[in-house]
């Protein structure tokens, strides 16, 4: 595919690394000089300086023959600009990264398609959003919801005392007669290899383990981990970014007791005008006195969410030194994830890597709803929409050539998540999520087509 990607920040500069790995044709455009020098010297790309909204850079970048024109520079109005100009020079698919979460939330009363803006896309919500399913699911690692929590995929690092360490999956499945969950990726501890779980695998202490499964098999998780559903009720923010506020608005929304902690006072008092379900405080929130006068110790979750990795890092491990039951942070250095389980924090999460996550379905082959990259494993979970033309339509899935290096995690048929076995045949119309390594992409992808 030949993608321009306007914006070479920090999510621009991670998309294009992303793709240029898998050999797509990337044109990264931006004014800043440093920043596109940065992105030559590293990626087997082009680029292109100048203002992504003159017509004359778009035609040299080529955009009348270009598949997809993706903005995510810092300026919403620049992207919206941008992904109008490009579809009426005649790219065939346009994305935009906005900070105003209102046109989201009004996608059904205005037609942005008419407009030439096929999808909106926002960092900050997707993050606010991905704080709030951790919460839910207090007990994992790692979340991500399939159509609303039909399906949801949850990652979590073994126990020692978990009651399937040192088993096959195939005698842990036996503990529950009807099967609700399903092991999809694994990580063994202090190494970087992504394996696909079979029937002979068998889980060790430390693993980290990700698993798909409906309503049914989340409690079924919580007692083969090991783990305790944890009551979240009363939480605690740091930093008032757009992340911090919009975590703020909703948890509040949804019966959350919230704090939040903004250093910069004047923001802090605007803050405190848009909130009013929630408590804004004015004051540093590295300072352990501040935290200790607002009762630390009483919350149930911590959510760092300033500017500063070092800053979210530090402070979410002082929180679990006062046993906090969650704690979250945000960094923008994708090799804290790597260290993920040694730093101490629960969950990282990352901007760049959600808005690439959300961008990356619409690069692949056949008709995938959702995709998502789990944190520090080299691994996808798709969800594919069976088409009539689909070699995979009427079909049983253990007749089915499928590759190793992936697996089916579950079927959504009919509003309802099903844990898909052998036996099951896949049928025209059902949402098949399959988790597989890069390898195995392309050979997915011709099934779905």
């Amino acid at each position: 595919m030949k993608i321009i990607i306007a914006g070479a920040g920090e999510v621009g500069f991670h998309l294009a690394k992303l793709l240029s790995y898998e050999a797509q044709d990337i044109t990264l455009i931006d004014t800043d000089k440093q920043s596109l020098s940065y992105a030559d010297n590293h990626l087997d790309i082009r680029v292109l300086r100048g203002d992504a909204t003159s017509i004359e850079v778009l035609r040299d970048a080529n955009v009348q023959n270009s598949d997809m024109t993706i903005g995510v520079t810092s300026s919403e109005t620049t992207n919206l600009t941008l992904c109008f100009l490009a579809k009426q020079l005649g790219c065939k698919r346009t994305i935009a990264r906005i900070s105003n979460t209102e046109f989201i939330d009004n996608k059904e009363t205005i037609d942005f398609s008419q407009l030439g803006i096929d999808e909106l896309i926002s960092p900050e919500e997707l993050a606010a959003s991905e704080i709030q399913l951790l919460l839910n699911q207090s007990a994992f690692n790692d979340t991500y919801e399939f159509e609303e929590g039909l399906l949801t995929m949850v990652g979590v690092f073994l126990p020692k005392n978990a009651p399937f360490v040192g088993k096959m999956v195939k005698e842990a499945a036996r503990v529950f007669p009807e099967l609700h969950f399903m092991p999809i990726a694994l990580q063994r501890m202090g190494t970087q290899y992504t394996h696909i779980p079979r029937g002979d695998t068998v889980f060790k202490e430390g693993d980290l383990v990700y698993f798909i499964t409906s309503d049914e098999g989340v409690d079924e998780l919580y007692k083969l981990t090991g783990m305790q559903r944890k009551e979240i009720k009363n939480v605690m923010i740091l930093g008032g970014s757009k992340v911090g506020f919009k975590t703020a608005r909703d948890l509040c929304n949804n019966k959350f007791n919230v704090k939040l902690i903004e250093q910069n006072k004047d923001k802090a008092f605007d803050m405190a005008d848009n909130l009013p379900n929630a408590l804004v405080i004015n004051g540093d929130g590295r300072n352990v006195e501040l935290l200790e006068e607002e009762s630390l110790e009483s919350m149930d979750a911590f959510i760092a969410v300033t500017g500063n990795s070092e800053t979210n890092i530090m402070s979410c491990l002082m929180a679990r030194s006062k046993n906090i039951k969650k704690t979250i942070a945000m960094v923008e250095n994708m090799d804290y994830f790597q260290l993920s389980q040694s730093i101490g924090v629960d969950t990282l999460i990352n901007k760049k890597l959600l808005a690439a996550n959300n961008i990356f379905r619409y690069i692949r082959r056949g008709e995938v709803v959702a995709l998502t990259r789990l944190n520090n494993l080299n691994v996808e979970i798709l969800e594919f929409i069976v088409k009539p033309t689909s070699l995979v339509n009427g079909e049983i899935i253990k007749e089915l050539d499928f590759p190793r290096e992936a697996i089916i995690g579950g079927v959504i048929r009919d509003n309802k998540g099903i844990i898909a076995l052998g036996d099951f045949k896949i049928q025209q119309g059902d949402r098949v999520v399959v988790c597989c390594l890069p390898k195995a992409i392309p050979r997915i992808e011709k099934l779905f087509l």
